[in-house]
């Protein structure tokens, strides 16, 4: 049996394991756990805060680069259409079912095999940093963003998301936007009041209709969706208020604050952005992990959903085994093959680099 069937065997057991703990976004600490006990099982040197957990390579040598390798292990709620055990991990015709396994276990599993490849090894050009993150998918700030500062200089990353092991170079940002249109209320049986939802509904449709003059090259132009809209106390009066959210798919053509400043010229409501932290990431075409990913037969595209890489300030590339479709649907399942896969091009690739 190959070293990659070996790995392939025991992540596929630890994703089992990790799929029967539950693990929502600020509820990961048992599987914290686990990921910590199971690295420190092969004589890894462990480091914690909160429910992250990150290590090293054996050999580490300052004077070098460093790599981070990164995925989260927390999950979504089961949403109400599963008809399998979200938290039982079951294997059918050749796919892991369970609730986490395509989003992102798989790609976590994937990457700590990897990891574990080249931990011994000497005299590579770069560090490895293996980090399993928590609370991704609500963007929290306990997440990765409490640990970068402490994960030391990093060269660039790579991002374990489902991406079917081709080449996300760019992502999406995002900002969603709380607006309010202003009226005045009156009866509605007489000519009266100003009716908030007519003012809102003409901020509506220029968010339905605007393209910002500049596209981005990779990601094409950003993506406004109203998405939810609440006004009126009874129906016989005019409503002096209504407000609305509008999602926002950002790219690099403008920062999240420049998008945000645009808007806000350009619309009567008033207009606040619940953060601009999560920024659109990029990485060069030319970089040597893109261009090994390419040599081994990997497509480059932009992604138009959002990832850790979103609060990373380094060159990153999202990357990974199972398919972003599959994430948070119903019955969720991730190919045994994909994992096997995954760990082998990720082998391939960095060692086109770091030897």
């Amino acid at each position: 049996m190959s070293e990659v069937d070996h790995l392939t065997n025991a992540s596929i057991s630890l994703l089992r394991e990790l799929i029967e703990i539950p693990s929502f976004s600020r509820e990961e600490h048992q599987t914290a756990n686990r990921i910590q006990s199971y690295l420190e099982s092969f004589g890894v040197r462990t480091y914690r805060k909160g429910n992250n957990v990150w290590c090293y390579n054996l050999h580490f040598d300052a004077s070098k680069p460093v790599i981070l390798l990164n995925s989260h292990h927390d999950t979504v709620r089961p949403n109400a259409g599963y008809t399998r055990n979200p938290f039982l991990a079951t294997e059918e015709e050749g796919k892991l079912y369970g609730l986490g396994s395509n989003d992102a276990g798989g790609c976590l599993v994937s990457l700590i095999a990897t990891f574990l490849h080249f931990y011994a090894e000497e005299g590579m050009l770069y560090n490895f940093c293996l980090a399993a993150t928590a609370e991704e998918e609500v963007s929290g700030h306990d997440g990765i963003a409490s640990v970068l500062t402490e994960l030391g200089d990093l060269s660039f990353a790579i991002v374990g998301e489902p991406t079917q092991m081709h080449l996300a170079v760019a992502e999406k940002g995002l900002m969603v936007l709380d607006c309010e249109a202003h009226g005045e209320a009156g009866h509605a049986a007489r000519e009266e009041g100003v009716n908030a939802i007519y003012k809102a509904m003409a901020d509506v449709e220029w968010f339905r209709t605007f393209r910002f003059p500049k596209e981005s090259a990779m990601l094409g132009p950003i993506k406004m969706s109203v998405t939810l809209i609440t006004a009126g106390t009874q129906h016989n009066v005019v409503p002096a208020i209504c407000t609305f959210v509008v999602d926002v798919r950002t790219t690099d053509a403008y920062s999240n604050e420049e998008t945000l400043s645009i808007i806000q010229e350009q619309v009567e409501s008033s207009v606040r952005a619940r953060s601009t932290r999560l920024t659109s990431s990029s990485i060069s075409l030319e970089h040597a992990i893109v261009k090994a990913g390419v040599s081994l037969g990997r497509e480059t595209y932009g992604s138009p959903t959002m990832s850790d890489q979103a609060l990373l300030n380094i060159p990153s590339l999202k990357l990974g085994p199972g398919d972003s479709a599959r994430s948070h649907m119903a019955d969720e399942y991730i190919y045994l093959d994909e994992i096997k896969e995954g760990i082998a091009l990720y082998i391939r690739m960095l060692s086109e680099i770091i030897r």
